[in-house]
């Protein structure tokens, strides 16, 4: 592929310019199984060569490990990139289960980005999310103790996880807030209208998650049991034989798409999500130089008004099960 790198795009009115694609990194952990036959600094090392510079991590994503692993890979190259690493869901033993807590205080705040700076090796990060608002704490609160961070000069910019258009407003009001970090993809469509305006009308950018929709939308996916054991998707409703029978249409018309383009399905699908505003960044993840290839080269696919228009009207025929609308709960997934 071209090695031009891709172009930028500004997060919002924060003055933040980043990649117009970013990379998330939660696959660097055993979140999707398979952890340990990956070559995480090969893929990051990659992605800073074609102009992938926001780099999206999380303490919980291990946990642990996906910091420790990204601090590595760019030990060499850290002014290179714009590092992005969240707080707030404090994972603990319950039985046989593994339970998420929101942990929005703002002592525990403090305490979560003294850990992410030592495991990342820096001495800041450049945007810091709350992974998701915690309900029993105001969240000028949290926010409040995050803008110290930013006196400090641990944390750049503020971003928030998976809100409502009601907490981004008293978070923005509390301090600027550079970024929404949300689920966003052809078949995942919450956060169109009130969310989407909101962020615009304040100047936030938006930082779509799973915009590949977890990998379904790449036409990859046949059947859950091709999920390797401990893939947390084998537990999400979308992720059922059924629901993936029932949403077959939906990858069929992205493969017409792509075929036409003479591109890949998942190019496709993110070529959707950029040309939803210039305000968008998505974070595809990966565990593969070759997939982290084809997502960058989804920046210069150009999808006609034809084909937006078809796939505006595409939507997922399988309800989600209450644990994955997740916009402002209590109880978040252990994904994002």
């Amino acid at each position: 592929m071209s090695e031009t790198p891709i172009p930028t795009r500004a997060l919002g009115r924060s003055g933040l310019d980043v990649g117009a694609v970013g990379l998330g990194c939660m696959s660097f952990s055993p979140i999707y199984g398979d952890f340990e036959a990956t070559a995480p600094d090969e893929v990051i090392g990659r992605a800073l060569d074609l102009g992938v510079s926001l780099l999206d991590t999380a303490d919980v994503y291990g946990p642990h490990t996906s910091e420790e692993v990204v601090g590595q890979a760019i030990a060499a190259r850290r002014d290179e990139v714009v590092l992005a690493t969240k707080f707030g869901i404090r994972p603990r033993i319950e039985g046989d289960k593994v339970v998420m807590d929101v942990d929005g205080s703002p002592a525990y705040c403090r305490e979560a980005i003294d850990a992410s700076l030592a495991r990342l090796g820096v001495g800041h990060v450049d945007l810091y999310y709350l992974h998701r608002p915690d309900t029993s704490i105001p969240i000028e609160e949290t926010v409040g103790a995050m803008a110290e961070l930013v006196t400090a000069g641990k944390v750049r910019h503020l971003g928030l996880s998976e809100a409502s258009p009601d907490t981004l407003r008293r978070a923005h009001a509390t301090h600027p807030i550079a970024a929404l970090q949300t689920e966003y993809s052809i078949w995942s469509r919450d956060i169109e209208g009130e969310i989407l305006d909101t962020c615009r009308e304040l100047g936030i950018g938006l930082v779509p998650y799973s915009p590949l929709g977890r990998g379904y939308l790449t036409g990859a996916i046949g059947s859950r049991d091709e999920l390797a054991p401990g893939d947390f998707r084998r537990g999400q409703a979308r992720f059922t034989d059924e629901a993936l029978d029932a949403n077959r249409s939906v990858v069929a018309l992205v493969e017409e798409i792509a075929a036409a383009h003479g591109c890949t399905a998942g190019q496709v699908a993110l070529a959707w999500v950029l040309a939803q505003g210039d305000d968008v960044v998505p974070i595809p993840g990966t565990k593969r130089v070759s997939y982290l290839e084809q997502n960058v080269g989804a920046a210069a696919v150009e999808l006609t008004a034809d084909d937006l228009a078809r796939l505006d009207g595409v939507r997922v025929d399988v309800p989600r099960s209450a644990d994955e609308t997740w916009i402002n709960r209590s109880t978040p997934p252990l994904a994002s």
